[in-house]
Order: C-alpha cells, then sequence, then structure tokens
C-alpha cells in the first residue's frame, strides 16, 4: 500500500513539473519574439476587440495633435498666399497718391485714396486697377498737362488737337434718362470689382464712391504703381440717338514715338482688343472694328497695360442685367489676356 502511494506521488510530481515546463517555455518563446521585433501570435477575437479601442484612442490623441500644428503643405500654402498685394497691403485698405512716384508731379487733384481688395480664393497674384470714369468734384475746372513731354494734342476729343493741357476731370455726359456717366460708371466698376475678386484677381478701386478727389493723371499714376493693369470705364459722349456699342480707345500713331507711351502701346492695344472680344463672346455690340484712335492723358502716363473702355454711348441700356453682361465681358478679356 505504501508502495502504491509512493508511486502515485512521484508520477502526480512529475506531470506537475512538466506541465510548469512547457508554460515558462512558451511565455519565454513570445517575450523573445516580440524583444525581437518579430510578428507575435494572432489575436484572439475578444484581445482585437480591447486592443481595437485602445489603439483608437491612441489614433485620435495623434490626429488632435497633429491638427494644432499645421503640416509642412499648410505652412506653404499660408507663405504662397502672403505674395504680391496680399504681402503689401490688407484686405480694404486705402492707398494714398505718393508724390514721389514717377509722374506724380503732374497731377493737380491728388488728395483722395483709392481702394485695393484682396481676393480670399484661387489668388492670381494680379492686382486689376478699376477706374470708374469721372466723379472729381472741381475736376472740369482744373487743367493738367497732356504729355509728361509738353507735346500738343495729335488728336481731338473731349479737348482740341493741338492743345498741352487738357482738363483735369471732365464732368461726363448723362444718359438719355436723365442719368449721369458717373453714377453709371460707378455702379459699373463695382460690379466688375465683385466679379474680378471671386476669380482670384485683386482689384484696386481707384474711384469707391460718388466723388474721389483724384485726377485723371493721379488715377493713371496710382494703377501703374500698385496695379498690373488699369481698365477706365467709360460711356461715349457722342449725341447719337441710338447704341452704336462697345469699343475700347486705341493709340495713335503720333503717340507711339513718346514715352512712357513708345514702351506700353502695344500692351495698351492688346489688353483693350482682349476686353474688345470678351465683350463679343458674351453678346454686347461691338462698334466698327472695336477700337477707335484717341490721344488720352491716361495712355500718355501709363506704363502697364492700360486702356479706357466705351461701353456704349447715352442710348445704351445701363440696367443691372446689361451691367452684369458687360462685367462678364470684361472678365472674359482679362482671362485671355493674361493666360496669353
Amino acid at each position: 500500500m505504501k508502495n502504491l502511494f509512493f508511486r502515485f506521488s512521484c508520477a502526480f510530481l512529475l506531470c506537475y513539473c512538466l506541465t510548469g515546463c512547457g508554460s515558462i517555455q512558451h511565455k519565454s518563446s513570445t517575450d523573445t519574439a516580440q524583444a525581437q521585433g518579430t510578428k507575435a501570435p494572432p489575436k484572439t477575437a475578444d484581445d482585437f476587440s480591447i486592443s481595437s479601442d485602445s489603439e483608437n484612442e491612441t489614433v485620435d490623441e495623434t490626429s488632435s495633435a497633429d491638427a494644432a500644428i499645421p503640416s509642412a503643405s499648410e505652412s506653404v500654402t499660408q507663405q504662397e498666399s502672403l505674395t504680391g498685394a496680399a504681402a503689401l497691403y490688407s484686405n480694404g485698405q486705402e492707398i494714398s497718391f505718393d508724390p514721389s512716384w514717377q509722374y506724380a508731379d503732374f497731377s493737380a487733384i491728388n488728395s483722395g485714396t483709392a481702394t485695393i481688395y484682396l481676393a480670399d480664393s484661387d489668388r492670381k497674384d494680379i492686382v486689376v486697377g478699376v477706374n470708374a470714369g469721372h466723379g472729381t468734384s472741381g475736376g472740369a475746372s482744373v487743367k493738367t498737362q497732356c504729355h509728361p513731354d509738353g507735346s500738343p494734342k495729335t488728336t481731338g476729343g473731349s479737348t482740341a488737337q493741338g492743345a498741352t493741357y487738357a482738363t483735369a476731370v471732365s464732368g461726363g455726359m448723362t444718359f438719355n434718362d436723365g442719368t449721369a456717366e458717373s453714377t453709371v460708371t460707378l455702379q459699373m466698376a463695382q460690379i466688375l470689382k465683385d466679379k474680378l475678386l471671386a476669380q482670384g484677381y485683386d482689384v484696386l478701386m481707384v474711384r469707391n464712391s460718388d466723388d474721389v478727389q483724384l485726377d485723371n493723371v493721379a488715377r493713371t499714376v496710382l494703377c501703374n504703381n500698385v496695379a498690373d493693369c488699369h481698365i477706365s470705364l467709360h460711356w461715349d459722349g457722342d449725341g447719337l440717338g441710338y447704341d452704336k456699342g462697345c469699343f475700347y480707345i486705341s493709340v495713335p500713331d503720333g503717340l507711339k514715338s513718346m514715352e512712357p507711351v513708345a514702351s506700353h502701346w502695344q500692351e495698351h492695344d492688346a489688353l483693350g482688343a482682349s476686353l474688345v472680344e470678351g465683350l463679343r463672346t458674351e453678346g454686347m455690340t461691338i462698334y466698327q472694328n472695336g477700337s477707335m484712335n484717341i490721344d488720352l492723358t491716361q495712355t500718355s502716363y501709363s506704363t502697364i497695360p492700360s486702356v479706357d473702355m466705351e461701353l456704349g454711348n447715352a442710348s445704351s441700356d445701363h440696367s443691372d442685367s446689361t451691367l452684369n453682361s458687360l462685367a462678364d465681358g470684361l472678365v472674359l478679356g482679362l482671362n485671355a489676356y493674361f493666360e496669353n
């Protein structure tokens, strides 16, 4: 009996030792695999469920931290947004006339300010100078030199051919319904500004209200130094009883040898021609070949692509719908000009 009990005890003890050694060996293998970076045995469904929750919390915390710190690409985008006009001006900033600018001393009325607006998305880094024609109180009683070299006008217009001084800012014509041209040009400028901003252009509004104390030379010089192009908005005071359509004022041959016209007249004409094509595409009536040669103060002092756009005459419709269509045509023309 004692021998039987002794044998049973030894067998039990041997089994216990073997089981313990097996457990220790399995744990040791797992630890070694983890320490060496090898793949651990697959987790059970329960383990995966618990571990998944834990890992999701870790990912969320990492995402939160990443969100607080801009990525490299976001930093580049932020830096890129501060180029061109955005790096120099704030949105809605008023810009004063600087008497040190080239040709500034030819201006007689320059106490007013222009206003710059910056596109908030898809910026092109192109500033369009939008000049609502007329609208300077007292401008008709002041004269400025027609050309920087003092030479006489080569064509007629609001100032006669041969004159050396021109009206600083004329009062403009009156539409057949009694509306002042200056009222419509401002309305047109405001509509055009909004469309340009939506397209990613920055806009220098030369006249932002009924009156701005900036003569034609001052407006041109401001655009020369702040904008990439200059579009002056007008309706022709031709006295006709019908709407003859849109055209731009092209540079006459007699001006093409005078600086700064000699260096820039081709840019002026290219911009004007592109704007006319945009208006034509939009279905606007175009006068003859789309241009008329006139010696203007604006182009005589311009050092950037610059054009006077005549969008019709006193007989033209100037309803909101027509002004919107005109603005759409001008935007088409600008897009084509700057893509070339």
